[in-house]
Order: structure tokens, then sequence, then C-alpha cells
């Protein structure tokens, strides 16, 4: 797993732009990503299923809160500090 976070949050962003059609001009990483809508609880699920596959992490129950995922940023950060831990 590469730690370049330039290449985790591009890897984020095509994701995110795969799974909800966006304009690509509008996600930025700094995005609220639910609270701006492109994502609801159904793709909050796919989206964890999306990081657990392609950075080889675990989620737990205590991860899935707000902060670990409002933003490409957010996700990067948790992304970092979930491969640090393993």
């Amino acid at each position: 797993m590469t730690k370049d976070i330039s290449v985790i949050k591009e890897t984020i962003k095509e994701h995110i732009l795969q799974a909800t059609f966006a304009d690509k001009d509008k996600i930025q990483n700094d995005s609220l990503i639910f609270k701006e809508g492109y994502f609801d609880s159904m793709g909050f699920v796919v989206l964890i299923t999306f990081l657990e596959e392609s950075f080889g992490i675990t989620t737990t129950d205590e991860d899935l809160i707000e902060e670990n995922f409002e933003s490409i940023d957010a996700i990067t950060s948790f992304i970092i500090r979930k491969t640090d831990n393993q």
C-alpha cells in the first residue's frame, strides 16, 4: 500500500466521481460529500467496502464517525491512520 497522499486522494476522488456521476470540478478535497448530497447511507456502505478493498484496511464500529468520512481530506487522513496502525 502506498503512502503517497496524492495517490490516495486521487483514488478516493475517482471512486466518488464514478459512484455519484458528479461533475469532477464540483468535488474538491474539502467538499463535504454527505452534507452536499453526493452520498447517502447506501453510498456510505459502498464507500466503506471500496476503502477496505482498495487500501487493505478494516473499519470498526468506532471508526464510523462523520469526521472520518466527511471529505476526501478526512478519508485520506483516516486511511493513513489505519495503515499506520496495521
